[in-house]
């Protein structure tokens, strides 16, 4: 319970400075963010006075040091409870992702998002491109990191706290536990500089004149950055989609996403079965295989589409519905992402801060010159509202590349909108936190850098030729 009554305090007072801290509303961070941060400050502290208080001995005792020695251990271990949570919450968070969301035909989704999804998945696998290339050819001989170091970019990137948290468990089955932490700090970096970063190319668009609509930052309502929605403006949160007598609809919604979560984890015993079996070594028992690394949520995310198309196809009542889905998940993600960043190991991050530090930078900067230069080139209609949409999503979250598509485009003028939401329904699935975001880890760890950067390489290569061709026939047919 103390546990828990931590976060309700750090959160409250995330949103009480994002609510009242003009800067903090200017860099647009959410309060989730703010309260892990605080929360990270605030365990460190208690952990260097715990030592303090320790290592001296004065008489008379004095009542700080007895009350330190006393209830900071206390506090300490419930916030140790909170190291747990992110990896049950990101189940949740993944389970809830196709539930209520009305998956159209697969050729709907290829016309009215294929080139945004050619765009994004050059994006995200250059990533590892340029995470895993630094690995092998600068900061293994330099730093000594692994090569499973150069994973932390675009997990941190691409896949955001979440992803980071739920592949915890993958990090230790490894037998690189640190790598969590590293993560963290790459996903937390990345929102931040993703918010910076993209204002910074949102007002030399605006003045250059490459966006669709003359508008700048500071046309942005100001309820828009206090994010308090007015009184009038407030939208509802859900429907009800059965009657609160037989069960309560948020109880109902609650049981759905636990059912997907359930198919999940059945998947993942399945895999992990199949790997105990087939895989070629002398003691199966206690060989950790490829597989068996393999985090669940991404199977959770298949069990929540499974409960979508059936509830798509045989219930005639539609009881799933989709703003209810958005709350639960949308919680969910904040109480995970202010414990995974307040549980940070600021002594192991510590211990390879400068080759992370290069990562990000290099992260950034492949972020950047994909704006600048293939969007620019090979993006049709409105290719910066796209392309910022992109960076943000792929340097932080979701909800960060509409922020910022958002202020270029506040009433959804261009295309851009319409492509991103309808990309993320076939990029999710395999990054950020997809299939491929979840086997890299263990990719990376078995069979070194290599072979994964060659396969990213070709991946890169892959969706630019299909970007090109894209572009080139979206040309002829305006013509």
């Amino acid at each position: 319970m103390l546990a828990f009554f931590g976060l309700c305090i750090l959160l409250l007072i995330g949103h009480w400075l994002r609510t009242h801290v003009r800067a903090l509303q200017l860099l647009y961070l959410p309060a989730c963010v703010i309260a892990g941060l605080i929360g990270l400050g605030a365990l460190y502290g208690l952990d260097e006075l715990f030592q303090y208080a320790l290592s001296i001995s004065p008489m008379p005792d004095p009542l700080w040091r007895r009350l330190v020695i006393e209830y900071v251990p206390e506090v300490t271990a419930a916030a140790g409870t909170w190291k747990s949570l992110p990896g049950l919450l990101i189940d949740v968070v993944f389970a809830c992702l196709f539930m209520g969301v009305k998956l159209p035909k697969f050729t709907s989704l290829l016309r009215r998002g294929g080139i945004q999804l050619a765009y994004g998945q050059t994006v995200a696998w250059g990533q590892y491109v340029v995470g895993v290339g630094l690995v092998i050819f600068l900061l293994g001989s330099v730093y000594g990191v692994p090569a499973v170091f150069g994973g932390v970019l675009p997990v941190g990137f691409e896949g955001g706290h979440g992803t980071a948290s739920g592949l915890g468990p993958t990090f230790e089955k490894i037998g690189w536990p640190a790598g969590k932490d590293y993560a963290l700090a790459s996903a937390t970096g990345g929102i931040v500089s993703a918010i910076v970063v993209g204002m910074i190319l949102v007002n030399i668009a605006t003045r250059l004149g490459w966006t669709a609509r003359r508008l700048s930052p500071a046309d942005v309502p100001e309820d828009d950055s206090f994010a308090i929605i007015p009184v009038d403006q407030r939208p509802s949160a859900g429907k009800l989609t059965v009657k609160s007598d037989a069960i309560e609809s948020f109880t109902l919604h609650l049981c759905l996403v636990g059912l997907a979560i359930m198919i999940g984890h059945l998947l993942h015993w399945g895999i992990s079965q199949f790997d105990r079996l087939y895989t070629l070594s002398g003691d199966l028992a206690d060989r950790k295989g490829l597989f068996a690394s393999m985090p669940k949520f991404p199977l959770c995310m298949i069990g929540g589409l499974i409960v979508q198309i059936w509830e798509q196809k045989f219930d005639r009542h539609k009881i799933i519905d989709l703003g209810l889905i958005r709350r639960i998940q949308n919680t969910s993600l904040d109480f995970l992402v202010t414990a995974a960043i307040a549980t940070i190991s600021i002594s192991v991050i510590s211990e390879s801060l400068a080759p992370l530090l290069i990562l990000m930078a290099a992260g950034i900067a492949w972020n950047v010159f994909c704006l600048l230069v293939l969007a620019r080139r090979l993006l049709p209609d409105a290719w910066f509202e796209r392309a910022i949409a992109e960076l943000g999503q792929s340097m932080g979250v979701t909800a960060t590349g509409l922020l910022l598509l958002r202020v270029v485009d506040p009433d959804y003028e261009t295309p851009a909108a319409d492509a991103f939401a309808t990309k993320q329904l076939m990029h999710e699935p395999i990054m950020g936190g997809g299939v491929w975001t979840s086997l890299a880890i263990p990719l990376l760890w078995y069979w070194g850098g290599w072979p994964v950067w060659l396969i990213s390489v070709g991946a890169v290569a892959f969706w630019l030729v299909v970007l090109i061709v894209a572009r080139v026939l979206r040309g002829r047919a305006t013509t």
